[in-house]
């Protein structure tokens, strides 16, 4: 079952053997109301805001999406879910965000977040994990992650920003980076991700997981990688550092390879011809 309010993606990606419920989780109610026809055992929960430019000029659709949004869906899962304490409520958040600007990476799970001069969208991602832990009634597994690899900062596959890359792919456009190209991120390919979810269904319980690759991976290397599968020619044009960016970020995913047997497998060039061979396809 997939509850979707369709503001990043198409009604066409979702499986169509899956229920489909076209909503939004700042409406507890209408949560209440899908919960309770539903009755699911398990909740995989990534419905966010996840613009940081976005929360920075205005930050109440982002706290009322990423905090109330999360406690709806809570609600109506300790309301409505099977399974009793078997029950399983996997959060993901965005792992960048969450930590902050460490002095050193990659940040394994203890890490402390940074005093951030950044923003009410870090806030969310950290600070919706003692809400969670106080309120839930059942298992829960909280994956922290970087960047799925994608073109730009917008994502790469199945979403309304594939023109991005089909643009590239044309030579009709330059690609534009934040700051001076050095800014970095981890960045892991979807499938990946995928797989690690699939995990968390089956293992783990009232745990904090990174999900990367541990390597920071820069804009210009992005840019690089990109423009070798796109055989794009031209320079990249530099644009000004935005507020509230993260500058340089990857995370240390052992504890997930220990609990739950998960490695990435897709290298950054593999991924970004991946990416672009189905962007072009579809």
């Amino acid at each position: 079952m997939v509850i979707d309010n369709l503001s990043k993606g198409f009604r066409r990606n979702v499986n169509p053997k899956a229920a489909f419920y076209k909503a939004d989780i700042t409406n507890l109610a209408l949560m209440e109301k899908i919960f309770k026809k539903e009755k699911p055992e398990a909740v995989n929960h990534h419905a966010a805001i996840a613009e940081v430019s976005r929360s920075m000029r205005d930050p109440i659709p982002t706290l009322t999406t990423n905090v109330l949004g999360t406690a709806n869906v809570l609600l109506a899962f300790g309301h409505h879910g099977r399974g009793g304490a078997k029950r399983k409520f996997i959060f993901s958040s965005t792992g960048g965000a969450m930590y902050g600007d460490p002095k050193r990476i990659p940040v394994d799970e203890t890490t402390l977040p940074t005093r951030s001069r950044h923003t009410d969208y870090q806030k969310t991602c950290r600070g919706n994990d003692p809400f969670l832990r106080r309120t839930v009634r059942f298992q829960l597994l909280h994956l922290p992650l970087c960047k799925r690899v994608r073109p730009t900062t917008k994502p790469a596959r199945r979403s309304r920003h594939r023109r991005d890359l089909r643009r590239t792919h044309a030579r009709r456009q330059s690609a534009n980076h934040l700051c001076d190209g050095t800014k970095a991120r981890d960045y892991v390919y979807v499938s990946d991700v995928a797989a690690a979810n699939l995990a968390a269904l089956k293992k783990g319980k009232d745990v904090t997981v990174n999900i990367g690759r541990g390597i920071a991976t820069s804009d210009k290397e992005m840019f690089e990688a990109i423009a070798r599968a796109a055989g794009f020619e031209k320079k990249p044009v530099y644009a000004p550092y935005r507020e509230g960016e993260i500058y340089r970020i990857s995370l240390n995913a052992k504890k997930a390879q220990k609990l739950l047997s998960w490695k990435p497998k897709i290298a950054i060039d593999d991924g970004v011809q991946m990416a672009l061979k189905d962007i072009l396809k579809n």
